[in-house]
């Protein structure tokens, strides 16, 4: 993992449905194209940690979505160095390319959230991430690029979800009819 200034990382997870197995010749271009452009990504300005497989090195062989379903789970410094590496290097041809090897997707699949500098994100955690997304759109929690939030934005969501629980949490510790200092509220 890349040390890091930030206080708060973007995760991404992306997933992908094959047309075709990864062996058939037919896909042989995209996975041609894994270690370069893998290789790219762990050089990026930005970059901080991604999910492999042990033993491999990249992780299209963790399918846990489905065995024709293939995922890319990336930690990044910041949202503008996701997207520059996704949009403005060799990744673009990539993804030019896609129909040729995945089907069209009907829903999310790409969902962004931040964490905390240093965590590394599990699979279960970016399915669940992408899972929230799917069920309710765009949030502080689960975003794409066109629906985002900054780090910011989150901590501020999250501290005024803190303060309206714990405001929750004292109305209910006090007893009907009763102010909380202990007197009757009756007039």
């Amino acid at each position: 993992m890349t040390a890091s200034t930030h206080p708060a990382h973007l995760a991404q997870l992306n997933v992908a449905t094959l047309r075709y197995p990864l062996d058939d010749p037919r896909v042989a271009p995209f996975v041609e194209m894994l270690d370069p452009v893998n290789a790219a990504a762990d050089g990026t300005p930005g970059f901080v940690w991604r999910l492999v497989e042990d033993g491999e090195g990249d992780a299209t062989g963790l399918r846990p979505l489905g065995d024709d379903v293939i995922v890319n789970l990336s930690v990044w410094e910041s949202q503008e160095a996701l997207w520059d590496f996704a949009y403005r290097s060799g990744h673009l041809e990539v993804m030019r390319k896609r129909r040729d090897w995945f089907h069209r997707h009907v829903e999310a699949h790409l969902v962004l959230w931040w964490v905390p500098a240093g965590h590394t994100p599990t699979v279960s955690e970016a399915v669940e991430r992408l899972a929230e997304l799917r069920a309710h759109g765009p949030s502080p929690r689960a975003f794409t690029f066109a629906s985002s939030y900054t780090a910011a934005e989150v901590t501020a969501a999250e501290a005024g979800a803190a303060e309206a629980g714990a405001a929750e949490a004292t109305a209910a510790e006090v007893a009907p009819g009763h102010a909380p200092d202990g007197d009757s509220a009756a007039v």
